[in-house]
């Protein structure tokens, strides 16, 4: 069966800290009643109108919220802002908290102004994650560890703490961009597919990691699959509803610096601009849209995000709980896949 996940979502700074993580709490009850059993939390710093709740103290506490069968996912940590020490301790201790059911999602970063407030060059980004992921490796699974890196050194330390998963916990990483496919594909233990990224490109990415893995001797199955996603009485009301809740969200993200949809016009044209990865519509479309994605690509988990920070926790719910009637059991009938479907996206003419 194809497991599905929520992604929590950032609010305005207009709700207090206190009652965004009472939604949480209420959100996060919502999804496990509707069969959710990911649960997954971005990360930000000094957002300016939007919060983030800190990952690592907000998973170590709805580790004691949420079922057994329930996993708990980083999606992502900002890796190069982090010490690898201070990171490894972090996610060693969470995975102990959590009782083995942490996923490490981790990611580059995008934001500049993010790097210019912790003083971390963010030019220095790509090799300073790099080093941190190999470094991260050794300190969870070595008793003695001496590093002599471009970034870190470390001369013969003796790690106190060491996650309960063994070897550690899995390593997700979420990448737009292909030197970051090739990073999952060298370091990683699964690519996190970004929601705005279309089926050919997921595809594309997907064989980049799956070449990575052979060439590490390692397997290669199913891989996270995030997606924005909406169910309505209708498509057009849908269409409507999504511009509503989500429109000036890309805005923000693309005002932020994401540029992954920078040769889009999400002003004039957004149900054009998002048709190629927002999956929405009625109960059918959205179930066909993402049975397509399962048939074609190796997916599992899904991992779907209803909220918006437009919605308030009642509209959060009441979207949870439509996926958890209308979607979610058909997911759990579907069986992934481990390979790609090369045929169907095979260009015609070509070999």
């Amino acid at each position: 069966m194809v497991q599905v996940g929520l992604l929590l979502s950032d609010v305005p700074k207009s709700v207090t800290p206190a009652q965004q993580f009472k939604d949480v709490l209420r959100i996060v009850e919502a999804a496990q009643n509707n069969g959710f059993t990911y649960i997954a939390i971005g990360q930000h710093f000094l957002y300016g109108e939007l919060r983030w709740l800190q990952p690592v103290p907000l998973l170590a506490r709805l580790a004691a919220e949420v079922d057994p069968n329930v996993k708990l996912v980083t999606q992502i940590m900002i890796a190069p802002l982090y010490h690898p020490v201070m990171l490894a301790e972090e996610i060693a201790t969470l995975d102990v908290v959590t009782e083995g059911r942490l996923i490490f999602g981790a990611g580059l970063g995008y934001r500049p102004e993010e790097f210019d407030y912790l003083q971390i060059p963010y030019k220095q980004r790509a090799g300073r994650f790099d080093e941190s992921l190999q470094l991260m490796k050794r300190l969870w699974t070595e008793d003695s560890v001496t590093h002599q890196g471009k970034y870190f050194q470390l001369e013969d330390v003796h790690p106190h703490l060491h996650p309960v998963q063994d070897p550690h916990p899995p390593i997700w990483i979420g990448a737009h961009a292909i030197p970051g496919v090739e990073r999952c594909a060298k370091y990683g233990d699964a690519y996190a597919c970004p929601p705005e990224t279309p089926m050919h490109e997921i595809a594309e990415r997907h064989a980049i990691v799956r070449d990575g893995f052979a060439a590490r001797g390692k397997t290669f199955g199913p891989q996270p699959l995030r997606r924005n996603c909406l169910v309505a009485d209708s498509r057009d009301e849908a269409i409507v509803e999504f511009a509503r809740v989500a429109q000036g969200r890309y805005l923000t993200y693309a005002n932020k610096g994401l540029d992954v949809m920078k040769d889009t016009d999400l002003e004039n044209e957004f149900a054009k601009a998002v048709s190629g990865h927002a999956v929405i519509g009625t109960p059918d479309d959205v179930v066909a849209q993402l049975t397509d994605y399962v048939k074609k690509l190796p997916v599992d988990p899904l991992l779907l995000r209803p909220q918006w920070p437009t919605m308030d926790g009642d509209e959060t719910i009441a979207a949870i709980n439509r996926l958890g009637k209308d979607v979610v059991p058909a997911m759990l009938e579907l069986e992934a896949r481990t390979t790609i479907d090369e045929a169907a996206f095979a260009v015609p003419g070509q070999d």
